[in-house]
């Protein structure tokens, strides 16, 4: 009777420590993303399962070019993804298809968009950046509900950086953030 007891306390300790080491991935570490929708593509399609790292944000601001996962501003309980395109303090100004970001001090960031199918960005936006808030697009600019359409996106609604395409699995990959 003393082994059966035994072998029982084993069983619920394994499956308790797994319990736990999952608890503390999944809240603290990295969580599972399924993309939904065409505003990323071609570099992320309906369907890709992404892992979301949620720990380096906690060491380092975002950066212009991070694709980000985040929770909508106008519904907490919808996810978006989305990249990073302006900095807080920055401005940003969309006019006729073009980008252009100005630093604190107004001088022209230069910077080169090469992961876009088309090179244009429809809309009009003049934006200035507050502190703690970023401006946030889509790949498919053309078919994507992002900052232009709701504003800058506040930093406390970022759940964490996009690191890796799990699947499919003939496109898995580590993601990169690009150099400007």
């Amino acid at each position: 009777m003393r082994r059966f007891w035994s072998s029982i306390w084993e069983v619920v300790e394994v499956v308790l420590i797994a319990v736990i080491t999952v608890f503390i991935i999944r809240n603290f570490l990295a969580q599972p993303f399924l993309v939904s929708g065409a505003s990323m593509e071609p570099n992320f399609s309906n369907g890709n399962y992404l892992l979301v790292d949620e720990l380096t944000y906690r060491f380092r601001e975002p950066a212009r070019g991070d694709v980000i996962v985040f929770r909508s501003p106008q519904d907490p309980k919808t996810f978006f993804i989305k990249r990073i395109i302006g900095l807080p303090g920055e401005r940003v100004n969309i006019m006729d298809g073009k980008i252009r970001i100005f630093d604190k001090d107004g001088n022209e960031i230069k910077f080169e968009e090469s992961y876009l199918f088309q090179g244009n960005t429809p809309g009009n936006v003049d934006i200035k950046l507050p502190a703690d808030e970023f401006l946030v697009l889509g790949d498919n600019r053309n078919n994507s509900f992002d900052s232009r359409s709701w504003g800058p996106l506040d930093r406390q609604k970022i759940i964490g950086a996009v690191r890796v395409r799990l699947f499919p699995f003939n496109k898995a990959q580590i993601i990169k953030t690009p150099v400007y």
